[in-house]
């Protein structure tokens, strides 16, 4: 805001300086009347002394007539490029005054009124991309704060309330965005979404009331049947669960990394009712679209870890953001340890493995829990987020507390 204000207050300056200026030059002129007024009358007063002089018999009339010419000459040479100079009013020195002090606040007044200066407040609250999810989310947090009547910010900052496991925080914002947008079905659902994990996976009629609303406006809606079908399982009702998601799979796109991880869910919920013909499905299930990584720590830093300290293992864009596209959560006790990465276990929504396509293994330990520094870190070069092979990731540097 501080090149804002500087901006305005230049432009100001140049506006006073126009009115200034004729003010000047006013000024000018006045100055200029005022000496010739003056050499006015020191002529007046130089033909008295030649008459007085003229009376006494000191001056005949010759040298009289040249005593005067010559005074009117030494008036015409004092007075000349005043001839068209002309008197300002008072009225002329006043008004621009006036404006000269009025125009500063005439502006600051107006622009306070019709301008837009919350909207240039918001959008330099965005400029520039976020360093993590902290951040962004305090951005959106400022973005509501500024806008409560943005549908947008409210549900975005209700996304990343939940990418970041706050789903009671998250719950309130997708409220307000229903408040503010209209109860519209994808809303609703990730509102549902939001209360059922704030209320510890118990199932409850306002939940009940928001998925059924949802539905019957849009049967496809995504967030809602994901959701059935969760709590379905979590209640062992295996087979609504996979009725709700062979829903859902009916609806996404075929290219759609999620269908993996329902199509998993799935598999698990018919082995719950049949173990053999459910082993059988999921040992026909590919794994796409997953980055295998087994992680291992070097033998000269097993004395300076703890088996509680925690490990986190994530890809992050090899080219972009610097956030982890997903992530796992071990300890050091876990080590040696084989875990796999994909958009399942993406922090956020918008940021996948799959959109893009290379990517870097990163294995972090931080006593203190902190994913984005900590003790010690293993690094791989960057690889193709279809790789198939077994990645082998060694923790063996110190960290450098990089993003």
């Amino acid at each position: 805001m501080i090149e804002f204000w500087l901006s305005a207050g230049l432009l100001c300056l140049v506006a006073v300086g126009f009115l200034l200026i004729p003010l000047l030059r006013g000024r000018k002129l006045q100055a200029e009347e005022d000496r010739t007024a003056l050499n006015v009358t020191l002529y007046q007063e130089r033909l008295r002394e030649l008459d007085l002089q003229h009376q006494a018999g000191t001056l005949d009339d010759a040298r009289l007539q040249t005593a005067r010419d010559e005074a009117a000459r030494e008036l015409l040479a004092d007075t000349e490029g005043s001839g068209e100079a002309k008197p300002a009013g008072r009225l002329g020195r006043k008004v621009p005054m006036v404006m000269v002090l009025s125009i500063p606040l005439l502006g600051i007044l107006l622009y306070t009124q019709f301008g837009a200066i919350d909207e240039v407040q918001r959008a330099r609250t965005f400029v520039g991309e976020p360093r993590s999810i902290e951040e962004m989310t305090a951005r959106l947090e400022q973005a509501v704060q500024s806008n409560p009547e943005s549908p947008e910010g409210w549900y975005f900052l209700g996304r990343s309330y939940m990418a970041q496991e706050r789903p009671v925080e998250a719950a309130r914002a997708f409220e307000q965005a229903v408040k503010v947008a209209g109860r519209e079905p994808e809303l609703l659902g990730q509102w549902a979404q939001a209360l059922y994990f704030a209320g510890g996976k118990q199932w409850t009629e306002q939940l009940n009331a928001l998925t059924g609303e949802a539905l019957q406006a849009d049967p496809e809606e995504v967030t809602s049947l994901g959701l059935l079908g969760i709590a379905a399982y979590e209640e062992q009702r295996f087979q609504d669960a996979i009725g709700y998601w062979e829903r859902l799979v009916a609806v996404l796109p075929e290219g759609d990394p999620s269908r993996q991880a329902i199509a998993g869910g799935i598999a698990r919920a018919r082995q719950e009712i049949d173990p053999q013909a459910g082993g059988a499905a999921a040992a026909q299930t590919p794994e796409i679209g997953s980055l295998q990584v087994r992680v291992e720590l070097a033998d000269s830093l097993r004395d300076k870890v703890q088996p509680g300290d925690t490990v986190f293992v994530f890809a992050r864009a090899a080219s972009g953001p610097p956030m982890p596209l997903a992530v796992k959560r071990l300890t050091v006790a876990d080590l040696p340890a084989q875990v796999s990465l994909s958009d399942s276990d993406a922090m956020m929504p918008e940021l996948k493995l799959s959109a893009f396509d290379q990517v870097q293994l990163v294995a972090r330990i931080s006593r203190a829990g902190d994913a984005k520094s900590g003790e010690w870190i293993g690094q791989g070069e960057p690889l193709a987020n279809t790789t198939q092979a077994v990645q082998r990731l060694i923790i063996d540097s110190a960290d450098g507390k990089q993003p």
